[in-house]
Formats: structure tokens, sequence, C-alpha cells
């Protein structure tokens, strides 16, 4: 995806053996932690919906526009592939997996006030757990923004792709003008 933070930046793509993660008991540390200060994390509902991708809106839009889209479609799976840290009965962190593709994990968000506080740990962990739990041997994260926090936090490693390989991303419409005509023109 072509985001506003990642314009002429090279993106790094990851893979996380879903065997071989850090152990849960440092994600259920921090969760314990979390909880003390009533921060919640949990899979998010369906119904949720409007206000998690208002949440996505307000907070990452400039960053990435698409990232709402994936946190939507994420929510429309059973059961969701979305996770959300809630404080105050209001959302303050999201993490999704399968949104853009199946295997992926991203995006991945924590409003700022509540930063550096590993609420982003916790909700990786959560969606890398429910990925080996839904049969998943591996996990992909694509363009990755800090690959040290996802090889600390996960063992993540940097796919080796050669430069301008294209990514699942060429397929967006915006991202291709060579695009065959739509199908509805394919028909007149």
């Amino acid at each position: 995806m072509t985001c506003a933070s990642t314009q002429g930046t090279a993106m790094n793509d990851m893979i996380v053996n879903l065997y071989h993660t850090p152990s849960q008991s440092i994600a259920q540390e921090k969760q314990a932690a979390l909880k003390k200060q009533k921060i919640y994390i949990q899979r998010a509902l369906p119904i949720d919906k409007q206000s998690i991708c208002e949440f996505v809106r307000s907070h990452f839009f400039s960053i990435c526009p698409g990232w709402e889209d994936e946190c939507a479609t994420s929510l429309y799976r059973q059961p969701t592939s979305c996770f959300v840290a809630i404080h105050n009965r209001e959302v303050i962190g999201f993490a999704c997996y399968d949104g853009s593709a199946k295997g992926v994990i991203g995006p991945i968000g924590v409003a700022e006030p509540f930063r550096k506080q590993y609420i982003a740990t916790v909700l990786l962990h959560h969606c890398l757990t429910a990925m080996k739990m839904e049969g998943y041997a591996y996990a992909v994260i694509t363009c990755a923004f800090s690959t040290e926090f996802y090889q600390r936090t996960c063992n993540a490693h940097l796919l080796p792709v050669p430069e301008k390989t294209p990514d699942i991303y060429q397929r967006l419409i915006h991202n291709n003008p060579s695009a065959p005509p739509s199908h509805s023109a394919l028909i007149k």
C-alpha cells in the first residue's frame, strides 16, 4: 500500500514462524500490567465496526488511508480477525490480520498518548496466537514500519525481496495504470 509515511522509503516484508514465536508469558505479563491501568485487549465484534473504523480513520488516515478498509475487512470475518485495546470504553489501539490477504498481519496502531506501554506488543501476540490456532504456520508482515519492533516482539525475519518486486498492493486500482478495463466495460 502506498502510504504517506512510506513514500520514498524502502519498506520491508517480514515473516514470522508461528511455531517459534517468543513465549506467550511475556505478552501475558504485559497484558496483566495493562489491566491494572484499566486497558483491556479483546477480539473485536462486528457490531463495533463503526467505532473501530472511526478510531482508525481519525488516528491513522494521514499515515495510510487504506488501513480503515483493511480493518473493516477483518471485521467482516467470522470470527473477526481484529483485536482492540479499550480504555474507558474507548478504542485506543487495534491490530488486524487477513485484512489485505490471507496470512498477512496488519495494520497495527495505538493512539499516541498510549504508546510505549506494550499495547502493540499484546495486540500483535493476540493476532499471532489466533493465526496459529486457525492453522497458519507463518504470518507475513507487509510494509513493516519498524523492523526492530517485529524482530524483538515476535522474532520476525526480513524476507529477501529484490527491489521493484511487485507486492500485493500492486493490484490496487489507483496503483495500476495499465489495469484492464473493468468487467462491466468488457460486456458492452
